[in-house]
């Protein structure tokens, strides 16, 4: 998006219309990223093989010329879409007599190739065709016997993890179109070596066996919807696989969004390596299927060797995010906000609003809890969330959560909710207090969530009660329930697990968006909470003549109403006494305004002027070359809260080392 777009739309708002105003509306609070199209389908899955081997061949695949070469010196031929296992096999023996790698790496490859055939006849014999590539790679790559001949610089070495990533992922689509593949399941295959019992087991994960919905393959998929892919390369086949719910699921599957997908790798072990050479392999042979989490596990031990797991982060999650109906949660929460407050999913025993987990809650781990803006929804946090969780020293110390909120409400309603299920949480998931990482608590707000982080941390005294009524809450005539609901939202302390806040294009002091105009339109769209209308209805206005002030923040139906410049929680929020455990940071969108609108607009990110987007209680802040609906998604931003997750590491890792030093740390609550 250009930066001049929302300055430009500023500048024909200023004509006063109906029409622009709306147009003002739609274009600017508009969420980033509204296409649910974040992956395409691949015509042909991405194969490093397929070149090589002439996949997509008339005549049939063919073997690298190096393998010609080899049957050649052997007196032997291969015959495309023929049967390769009497020639394997004689080859098996040969190298049952004297090993050689180069040999081992061309058996693979004929067996690949025949399981390709063989998919076209037999399902079972092309399984057992790519099983016995995937061993023999292996063998290739670590068997000890070829450790002195094993060159990392020939080509062929890397086309041997090619072809273990190839036959594995080949072999894997077979048992997936048979739904068999599931952790605590056991496969046999069949080769010239003898018959391997493979089992599928979880190694290092959070997940459980029974989480496992469904699979899905990276390689099938293109990533268009999130800008940067994250990869990492080795061996391995990266998987998509699809969460399912189930009885007596831990505490902390409450938070998950419907299916919810997550990455997978998958790595084919041999228990008996040795075993590969048939002359050793008199009985069954054994191996493991196993399944890791790449964001817990980066990589495996085989024998003394470190092994890099080949790894998908993104292709998973811009899966999850091609659901339709996670865009349009962003226009729900604005024009219809009781809906989320309802319970509208089958068998969720809670709103659909609240907080998320895409991860299973890890202990010593620091939640960062990511807050959205006006029409929005945590979908706008993905391109930061992408990039922020490719760093290994950030995901391995810290688990993001997602807030979802109706934005139509006023901001201050919100923020009770949020407090709330804070609460909620950090009950559910640490009942006895014992974990510290849950103390340290990130919030990151962009635009009017930004007020919402804020709000977590100041304490209420008479304040905002006094922005609603002359007379003493206990005092007015009223439900209990409506009292209460007062009660959270007015009166509040701060949250004492929240360590560091850091907003992003928030209109700390209101925005101008917020005017006469389209504060008529969308009352006229925006179908108001029941919630509010508990509070609002006119009986209690009723019951308690005089006792409520003039603007009462009670008569505020809406979340542009609330964003004002004149609204009169504004210079309260502003002058609020901060606590001394929380350490603030604001990043600013900062458009160039061309020259004709320089007149009528004021300088800033083109809904929020810096004047209002500037605080003088932030410990850092930076301004972004950025509009209002990128300014969280730039590149900027996000490095930004990268430094500044970073720091909060290295401030807690000095306090420790302060403790076991035996000095003072600083005073923060618990």
């Amino acid at each position: 998006m250009s930066n001049n777009i929302p300055t430009t739309k500023i500048f024909a708002a200023r004509r006063r219309t109906v029409l622009l105003s709306v147009l003002l509306t739609a274009a600017l609070v508009a969420p980033v990223g509204c296409s649910s199209n974040r992956v395409s389908l691949r015509s042909v899955p991405q194969n490093p093989l397929g070149e090589e081997l002439q996949l997509g061949s008339y005549w049939g695949p063919q073997p690298s010329p190096r393998t010609v070469q080899l049957l050649r010196i052997h007196n032997l031929s291969y015959k495309p879409k023929g049967d390769p296992r009497p020639t394997i096999a004689q080859l098996q023996a040969f190298n049952d007599q004297i090993p050689v790698a180069e040999r081992t790496y061309a058996m693979g490859e004929l067996a690949y190739l025949g399981g390709k055939t063989a998919e076209n006849y037999d399902q079972q014999v092309a399984l057992d065709l790519y099983g016995a590539a995937v061993l023999y790679a292996y063998q290739y790559l670590f068997d000890g016997r070829y450790a002195g001949t094993r060159n990392p610089y020939d080509p062929q070495y890397r086309g041997a993890c090619d072809l273990y990533n190839g036959a594995l992922e080949a072999g894997l689509r077979i048992i997936v179109a048979d739904k068999q593949l599931q952790p605590g399941s056991t496969r046999s295959i069949h080769t010239a070596a003898g018959t391997w019992d493979i089992e599928c087991k979880l190694v290092g994960s959070r997940w459980s066996d029974s989480d496992f919905k469904r699979f899905e393959f990276c390689s099938d998929f293109e990533v268009k919807g999130l800008k940067n892919q994250y990869l990492t390369h080795g061996l391995g086949v990266p998987l998509i696989a699809v969460r399912k719910s189930y009885e007596n699921e831990p505490v902390g599957a409450k938070y998950y969004p419907p299916d919810l997908s997550f990455p997978v790798t998958a790595f084919l072990r041999p228990l008996n390596p040795e075993e590969i050479d048939s002359r050793k392999n008199a009985g069954r042979a054994q191996g493991v299927l196993e399944l890791y989490d790449p964001l817990a596990t980066h990589d495996t031990m085989v024998g003394y060797h470190r092994v890099p797991l080949e790894s998908d982060l993104t292709t998973p999650l811009a899966y999850f995010l091609s659901n339709p109906q996670l865009d349009a949660l962003a226009t729900v929460g604005l024009l219809k906000p009781d809906a989320l407050l309802k319970q509208i999913q089958p068998g969720r025993p809670k709103p659909i609003m609240g907080l998320y987990m895409v991860q299973p809650y890890e202990p010593g781990k620091i939640p960062v809890v990511l807050v959205h803006g006006l029409w929005s929804s945590p979908m706008t946090w993905m391109e930061m969330f992408n990039d922020l969780r490719n760093l290994p020293e950030i995901r391995d110390n810290y688990q993001f959560w997602f807030y979802l909120y109706p934005t139509g409400q006023p901001f201050w309603l919100s923020a009770a909710q949020l407090r709330g299920d804070l609460a909620e949480a950090h009950k559910a998931l640490d009942p006895n207090r014992r974990e510290p990482a849950l103390d340290q608590m990130v919030l990151v707000g962009h635009s009017m969530g930004g007020l919402l982080a804020e709000l977590q941390t100041l304490p209420s005294g008479d304040d905002y009660w006094k922005l609603v009524s002359k007379e003493p809450l206990d005092s007015l005539k009223t439900a209990a329930d409506v009292r209460e609901k007062l009660r959270q939202t007015f009166y509040f302390e701060p949250n004492a697990s929240v360590r560091q806040v850091v907003t992003i294009g928030t209109p700390h002091r209101g925005s101008p968006f917020s005017k006469q105009t389209t504060q008529w339109m969308l009352e006229k769209i925006i179908t108001f909470p029941q919630t509010i209308l508990d509070l609002t209805q006119e009986t209690i206005f009723r019951e308690n003549p005089g006792a409520f002030v003039d603007g009462s923040l009670l008569k505020v139906k809406t979340s542009i109403d609330s964003l004002s410049p004149k609204s009169p929680i504004v210079p309260v929020m502003l002058a609020a006494r901060r606590p001394p455990w929380v350490k603030y940071h604001n990043i600013v969108g900062d458009v160039s305004l061309p020259w004709y609108a320089k007149p009528f607009a004021e300088q800033g990110d083109g809904v929020v002027p810096l004047s209002s987007a500037h605080v003088d209680f932030a410990a850092s802040e930076i301004a972004v070359p950025a509009d209002h609906t990128t300014v969280h998604a730039h590149p900027a931003a996000v490095l930004e809260v990268r430094r500044i997750l970073l720091e909060h590491l290295a401030d807690l890792r000095g306090r420790r080392t302060a403790s076991a030093a035996g000095q003072p740390a600083a005073t923060r609550p618990r």
